[in-house]
């Protein structure tokens, strides 16, 4: 058996777990200095912090810092800075010359809206690189790449980092929901966590009932789930039965997929999630003309999904709208959102995050070209932080009453 699947055949996401000692027993992190660690390591892209060169551990955050030192509000470079371009490494027996790309600044925070009662950013973290899953087409070794590089650490440097740039909201295989509750545990951070419900069609109403034990935001089908009770012809009834589930525990319920048969399906059982969560993306690249499919292509019918669409009133997340990383960010948030996608759920690296924030937000200020009504509210993020307020003081003075 695949040492990474479990007896169902589903995979399972690596166990993250790196606070044993070398005597085999459990330590206990200290809380403090991992938290400020942790704070002044993720804002660093965004607020440009000096202050906080000596916590840095990667030579791409080293010349980051050097970079914010070197560089004055006006743009400007001081004479003399006494910082270098370029970092010397080693690799092997073989010493070579890194010049890292230049990371940027944040320009705003992600807009924020609203799926039932949660709030939620217009665009959501994904949890596939995070879990393992690269959707690397035969490239065989990138998976255990990835899990590779996000150690414990790496994640909560890359959750913080999220939410500095405004995005609320984790989506992950809810087996990962033990690693967003160490999060909370060990940092200040507070993402939400969507747990997406993958499992044999068969468990799902039981895996459901285990997910709600850890209290996640809100639950959806994961989309091959979905895709399997249509396929294999199981009882279409899993659907609703699932959404009344979910929402007995008050949080929102969707359905997932990455086949628009799957979509059509759900329609004739009259069900309506309070979210879709469906694939996106254009045909726009090299590997989805290949002749053999081979984990290369993720929506096959993309204008019939618009057109689905465009006669449902529910919010649509849409995922994979970067074709796994195949399709440039510029393109693939734009021909996703003016296809009527109210938010977008993207797995990015921690080195990618401020530089899809800021093309998110500069595709959402330059005028979309959508037909699609918007399914949710914009919502003011300072008005929200006002009622945040209002409410701890109300909680804090009846407390005292």
């Amino acid at each position: 058996m695949n040492p990474h699947e479990n007896n169902s055949g589903s995979q399972i996401p690596h166990t993250l777990d790196h606070s044993v000692s070398p005597s085999g027993a459990k330590a206990d992190p200290p809380v403090s200095s991992r938290r400020d660690a942790l704070r002044k390591l993720a804002v660093l892209p965004v607020l440009g912090s000096a202050a906080a060169v000596n916590v840095l551990h990667s030579y791409e955050e080293k010349c980051l810092a050097e970079e914010r030192l070197k560089t004055s509000g006006d743009g400007t470079e001081p004479a003399d800075s006494g910082k270098k371009d370029s970092i010397q490494g080693e690799s092997g027996a073989t010493r070579t010359t890194f010049t890292p790309p230049k990371r940027p600044h944040l320009k705003e925070k992600i807009p924020m809206s609203k799926i039932g009662g949660l709030y939620v950013s217009r665009m959501i973290l994904g949890g596939n690189l995070i879990g393992g899953w690269a959707h690397a087409r035969d490239l065989i070794y990138v998976s255990d790449l990835v899990k590779a590089y996000h150690t414990e650490q790496k994640v909560y440097e890359t959750f913080y980092l999220a939410e500095q740039c405004g995005i609320n909201a984790f989506l992950g295989h809810w087996s990962l929901g033990k690693l967003v509750e160490g999060y909370w545990k060990w940092t200040s951070g507070k993402i939400q966590f969507i747990a997406d419900l993958g499992c044999q069609p068969d468990q799902l109403l039981d895996t459901i009932k285990r997910v709600l034990e850890t209290n996640p935001a809100a639950c959806y089908i994961q989309g091959e789930t979905s895709d399997r009770i249509v396929r294999e012809n199981a009882d279409l009834d899993l659907f609703p039965k699932a959404m009344e589930l979910i929402r007995s525990a008050g949080i929102p319920a969707g359905i997932g997929a990455h086949r628009i048969e799957t979509l059509r399906a759900v329609e004739t059982t009259g069900t309506s999630p309070d979210f879709w969560m469906k694939t996106f993306h254009t045909h726009d690249y090299w590997s989805a003309k290949a002749e053999t499919e081979h984990d290369n292509i993720f929506c096959r019918k993309p204008e019939e999904t618009k057109a689905w669409m465009e006669t449902r009133k529910e919010p649509w997340i849409a995922f994979k709208v970067l074709a796994a990383g195949a399709l440039h960010p510029e393109q693939g948030f734009r021909t996703a959102l003016e296809a009527g996608a109210d938010f977008l759920c993207v797995g990015m690296y921690d080195f990618q995050t401020v530089q899809n924030v800021n093309t998110f937000c500069q595709i959402w200020n330059s005028g979309l070209n959508r037909t699609r009504p918007w399914m949710t509210p914009n919502v003011d993020r300072k008005e929200l932080l006002r009622q945040k307020r209002a409410a701890s003081r109300a909680a804090a003075a009846e407390n005292t009453d």
